[in-house]
């Protein structure tokens, strides 16, 4: 019979975060029926302050496809695994606090060359593309929601999750599933 792996929760995730020397809060909200997210990650810098090093917004609405992702970014000075923790984290919180099982975002298009690697970042961690937001008028309120045009993609949260876990892992050996 095969061996069960259990995944990690969004607190064992907070703990391993922890004892690699990162802080990892999720910040949560609920007006209206919409659960808006705020994920970070910081290292302490004493005296109860912390650097931010990453975050993730995103909102969500009750329903399968609900999760749509809205901001993430690394900054440079960022430790390496900072990535692969925000990823791991935001899909937990959607898995244990939504209904959502799908997440969307958009690979936005400011410019070919970063368009290109973000689509190829996302297409890593398991998104796939679904259509390009354009200039189009039915395209018009989805850009308003998005704030661009660019590839809109869209990931399977528990596929996600486990990338983002192995990445992890890779980075961090001790907290592998």
């Amino acid at each position: 019979m095969a061996e069960m792996v259990v995944s990690p929760t969004l607190e064992q995730l907070e703990l391993q975060a922890q004892q690699t020397g990162l802080l990892l809060r999720v910040q949560m909200a609920r007006p209206a029926g919409i659960w808006t997210l705020r994920l970070v990650v910081a290292e302490p810098s004493g005296a109860g302050r912390a650097n931010l090093l990453g975050e993730l917004k995103g909102w969500a609405y009750p329903g399968k496809r609900g999760f749509q992702l809205d901001t993430m970014r690394v900054l440079p000075k960022a430790p390496p695994g900072v990535g692969p923790l925000i990823w791991a984290a935001t899909m937990a919180w959607a898995r244990e606090v939504t209904p959502c099982r799908q997440a969307r975002l958009l690979a936005i298009d400011d410019d070919p060359r970063q368009h290109r690697r973000l689509v190829r970042y996302f297409r890593s961690l398991g998104f796939v593309p679904t259509r390009l937001l354009g200039a189009a008028p039915f395209d018009l309120p989805l850009r308003l929601i998005w704030g661009g045009a660019g590839q809109l993609m869209v990931g399977d949260c528990d596929h996600v999750f486990r990338q983002a876990l192995r990445r992890w892992g890779q980075v961090h050996p001790r907290h592998r599933d």
